[in-house]
This record gives C-alpha cells, structure tokens and sequence, in this order.
C-alpha cells in the first residue's frame, strides 16, 4: 500500500480548464426543488466499511435489514467520505469541505450553519440522537439546540461510556442514573421513533449518527455478557436500521419518507473481513477507498424505484444542498457551500452533473473522477486498474490520458482553494 506524504505544496500548474467554470459548477444548485417535502432518516453508521454490509459483496457479517433497504432504493457505487468521524460529521452538517469551516476536533465551530438549521426555517421538526462528539456538553448542553436541532439525545463526546451504563444527554439533561440499565443505542433509537411518532403530522428530519460499530474505549464498563465484538455491533446496528423502518411503516409514514444509509469512515484497521472472496483489512484514517468509500443507499417507496444503481459522484458536502432542495430550503449565502444536489438523481433520476469529488483530513487530500485519483502531494492512481494504490503515475512516460487527468484534478483542487488555506493557517482545521 502506498503512503502519501501529504504535506507538500505548490506543485499545482495552472491549466486552461476554467476554474472559474468548476467553482461555478460545484456550487450549482439548478434543479427545482420537490412539490412535496418529504421527511428524511438520515442514518450514518460509524466505523462501518463497505466491504462489511451484504447487499455490496460482504461476506463476514450479516445485514438483512440494510440489504433490503438497499435492494428496495437506489445504491450509490461513487459515494465518499472523510476517513475520520468529527470531520464527516461537520462536513455532512456544513455542505463544506473541512478546511473551510476551521474546526477543531471535537468542535462545530459557532460560525457554522447546520442542514438542520436550515431546515428549520420552512417548517420541519429537527432531531439528532446517537454519537454527537461535535461538543462537550458538560461546557454547553444548549448546542446542539443552537445547531439546528429541536431535540436531542446524544453521547457527545468522551465524558461516559456510549453503549453500557451510558453517559446520555438529552435537551439540556444528563439521564446517567435514568439510562444505566440500558443499552445505549437502544435509548438512542427508541428516542428517533418517539420523535418521528410526535411530528408525523408535519415534515420531519432525524439524523441518527449510530454509535455502533465504533469499538468501546478500553475504560467503558462492559455490560452483562461483556463488550460486544465487532461482528454482533454490525448486526445489532442492522436490527436498529429494521426497526426504524418498521415504525416509519406502522406510521404509515413509508412513502413520505427519504431514508438514507451511510457510513463516516472505513472499518478499523484492526478488523479484517472477507469481501467478494477476498480478505479485506479496514482502513480507517487513510485516505485510500478502504477508509473513504462509503456504503450510501437511499430509500423511498414510490419516488425511487426499487432496483436502482448509479454511479454518481457524491461526497459528504452533498447532503446539505439535497436536504435543503427536498425540503424547500435555502442554504446560506454568506458563504462557499461546495455540495452539489443530489436531489435530480432521486425524483427524477437525472444525474447533477458532477464530474469529481473531494475529501481530507489533518492536512492530507485528493480531487478524483470515477477512474483518476489525485492526492496533494502529485501522487496519481489509475484506480480501475490499481484500486489499491500500490503505482503512483508520473513523468512523462505515462499514458496521454493520465497527463489529461491530472491537468483536470489539479485544476479541481485549486478551485477548492485547499492550498491557499493550509498555506494560511496549516493547524487551522482537522486538529
């Protein structure tokens, strides 16, 4: 596996691609929005791989609910993340790529507008229940509040255990002694489904940032039968997608409402599964496609036709344009928001045109297309032929089409003014 140092700068060469063309483009939001607003689940898991759910090729783990709920919508085969937690979370909130919002780690910076902010304003209900870590609630229990959600039910960050005997904060209360016999992401989800119950009389947006399969730090206190291993977090977090869906079922809710499946990052890298017969090692915290490619499924009874496969381009800063268009809402303009609707693609499945996408993290980054991949320091990979990244491409014996590509993907990565800021301020995000 190649490993790219990251921290070198300066090698982008201006080209005649129109950076202004693709700034244009990547902050395009044409489509009209939706007549109806639908309700949206947004569920990400945390530390969930792609190679470990079934409907993709996994072979280690079983997700009936999830399959299902795949083989019902549409799947994603090009969706990306940021290959750590915090930075997913606030670029999936933002619609912003990380070294414009300056957080810190652990720390939605106060200037920053969430999705649920915005979604506020044309009227929907707003909840987050599960792994916030955006915060130390002990310092502000109200923020999540001032970010855009209604209600709240959250393990923020490390101040308790996530899962036995939990450390649960929910509107502004720490519920320690009210929780300690159960298991946290039960709280966690029956707290969606009593909310999604209460507002089903208007639209509603409940993003469900799942705990599980995040290994527990070595200080939380197992519970009854001990620590769950990796492959029963993976299974329990299959039964909770199931339940979910079920209320929205018994709700009668189903074809009203946008459910989302997707993941922060890559599994551990402690954790080896098997994938389309192949033994696959976890890649959290790299770069690579084993740390960055998400599993990403959407589901919506009568609106997306169940069977359906696309290869779109999508990255976290997508979510916050597609909610806003679905649910009548208007990002803010005071501000770069780099995502590109996603919302053509599931109404009318028509693609958004976008032709790259964009993650980092503490410094490293890359600009790809669905074939190039080109990191910050000039390191490029033909990722149809070399999917693992072991052949960096360069000189000028390479193929004419890999010079084309990197022309194009540096021009990406200018636009994005990536450089500028770590030349700026280098510890200014992702810390």
């Amino acid at each position: 596996m190649h490993f790219h140092g990251m921290n070198r700068r300066g090698f982008l060469g201006k080209t005649g691609l129109g950076l202004a063309a693709l700034a244009g483009f990547r902050r395009a939001n044409a489509q009209q929005a939706s007549p109806r607003r639908p309700n949206i689940l947004l569920i990400m898991a945390d530390d969930v791989g792609y190679e470990c759910i079934g409907v993709n090729g996994g072979q280690s783990y079983k997700t009936p609910r999830i399959d299902a709920m795949a083989e019902g919508g549409m799947r994603f085969e090009y969706a990306f993340s940021t290959p750590k937690c915090v930075p997913s979370r606030v670029t999936l909130l933002t619609g912003r790529y990380a070294h414009r919002t300056g957080y810190t780690w652990g720390k939605l910076p106060e200037s920053e507008v969430t999705v649920a902010q915005c979604l506020q304003k044309p009227g929907y209900a707003t909840a987050v229940a599960g792994k916030w870590q955006l915060n130390l609630m002990k310092d502000n229990p109200s923020y999540p509040h001032e970010k855009g959600f209604d209600e709240y039910c959250l393990w923020a960050w490390h101040e308790g255990p996530r899962y036995y005997y939990p450390w649960i904060w929910r509107n502004g209360k720490l519920l320690k002694d009210e929780v300690k016999d159960k298991y946290g992401p039960d709280v966690y989800c029956e707290f969606l489904i009593d909310f999604m119950r209460r507002n089903r009389d208007r639209p509603f947006f409940a993003y469900f940032p799942l705990t599980l399969a995040h290994f527990p730090k070595k200080d939380e206190p197992p519970g009854p039968e001990g620590h769950k291993t990796y492959g029963e977090m993976i299974a329990y977090m299959d039964r909770l997608v199931g339940r979910l869906l079920d209320a929205l079922d018994e709700m009668g809710l189903r074809e009203n409402t946008l459910v989302i499946f997707t993941t922060d990052n890559g599994s551990p890298r402690n954790v080896t599964s098997q994938f389309r017969g192949k033994s696959v090692k976890g890649g959290k915290a790299l770069l690579t496609d084993a740390g960055t490619h998400a599993p990403f499924y959407a589901n919506w009874p009568g609106t997306i036709p169940a069977g359906s496969r696309n290869d779109d381009l999508v990255d976290f800063t997508d979510f916050m344009p597609t909610f806003a268009e679905l649910g009548g809402a208007d990002p803010p303009k005071d501000r770069v928001i780099d995502g590109v609707s996603f919302a053509p693609r599931l109404l009318r499945n028509q693609t958004n045109g976008r032709e790259w996408v964009f993650t980092e993290w503490e410094g490293p980054y890359w600009a790809r297309d669905r074939r190039w991949k080109l990191y910050g320091d000039g390191a490029l990979f033909d990722m149809r032929a070399d999917p693992e990244e072991n052949r960096s491409l360069s000189g000028e014996d390479i193929p004419e089409e890999a010079k084309r590509a990197r022309a194009k993907l540096e021009a990406v990565i200018d636009s994005v003014d990536v450089v500028a800021a770590l030349a700026a301020d280098p510890n200014s995000h992702s810390r």
